[in-house]
């Protein structure tokens, strides 16, 4: 009786223990991603949605070619390929492109926030494919911090969604599936490793349409812009997912989604500090509430299978 008291205690540490490593990795991706927005918005001032949105693959895939050659890595067995695709899909073409076209009709504060249900579409994503099983308590917490984004969206379009709004939350679903995806494949592959096999995948689909853009408009832009290319590029599409994806796959993919609801914060942060982008009381007051929602829900059961 008294092992096995023991080893129940040691197999909920060893839970808790997972989960806060897992929140840890995920803080540290999150850190990362919320830059990604400005950066993204500073981009698009002199380059093409295109060219923003999936080039930066292409810089990354040649990242990610040469350190899958250096430790070299065996190429993913056939039965991952449609993950691989699915995580192509989502957060290497469909949120960098579409994310890139609205900032440059929206804020990029404003976007931040938009992007804030993110956690929430993931969370869903994750139960409807992974099978985890979020309680009650968890679903509530998560559901009214996506809420209180979305007021904070309707109260700064004077009661409407724009449409730029819209592409902003395509743009989150298309995420929301790459990123649950991708949570699920490291617990296989490793995180780092699904990042760069997924980028080294889509490099050939990418190349040509980047490389017309680039003939038609040319290169030439502002140191400024080229930092903000070089950020989505080395950081939101290459460094961040090494430590999301780990995170995601050691904590389980709805809990450490929770942690992104922080972005939105940071973003607005990093927005007023290299865009020189207002922060009004609203904002702040919608980021307070959201961090309050994340602290409720990180102490929500998650069952994992």
């Amino acid at each position: 009786m008294g092992k096995s008291i023991t080893k129940i205690n040691k197999k909920a540490n060893n839970k808790i223990n997972n989960e806060t490593i897992g929140l840890f990795y995920g803080f540290l991706g999150v850190i990362g991603f919320s830059g990604t927005l400005p950066a993204t918005r500073i981009a698009v001032t002199d380059f093409e949605p295109i060219f923003v949105g999936l080039g930066r693959a292409i810089i990354a895939a040649a990242f990610g070619m040469v350190l899958l050659r250096l430790t070299r890595q065996p190429i993913p067995h056939r039965q991952y390929w449609g993950s691989l695709a699915i995580i192509v899909a989502g957060v290497i073409i469909g949120f960098p492109l579409l994310s890139a076209w609205a900032m440059q009709q929206l804020p990029a504060s404003h976007g931040a926030i938009v992007t804030g249900i993110l956690p929430l579409a993931t969370a869903i994503v994750a139960a409807l494919r992974m099978g985890e099983k979020p309680s009650l308590g968890f679903w509530i917490a998560s559901f009214f911090g996506s809420l209180t984004i979305v007021s904070f969206a309707l109260i700064e379009g004077n009661g409407s969604i724009k449409f730029a709004d819209i592409v902003l939350i395509i743009a989150v679903i298309a995420a929301a599936f790459g990123y649950a995806e991708g949570g699920k494949l490291a617990k296989i592959l490793g995180g780092w490793q699904v990042i760069c096999w997924a980028l080294v995948f889509s490099a050939p689909l990418l190349i040509i349409p980047v490389a017309s853009v680039a003939l038609k408009n040319g290169i030439t832009a502002s140191p400024s812009a080229w930092l903000g290319f070089g950020y989505v590029s080395a950081i939101s599409m290459f460094l961040s997912f090494f430590a999301w994806y780990r995170g995601l796959a050691i904590g389980g993919i709805a809990r450490v989604s929770q942690v992104q609801l922080l972005q939105p914060f940071l973003s607005i942060l990093f927005s007023a500090f290299f865009l020189r982008e207002k922060i009004t009381y609203l904002m702040m007051f919608t980021a307070i509430i959201v961090v309050i929602t994340v602290a409720i829900g990180r102490k929500q059961p998650v069952e994992r299978i």
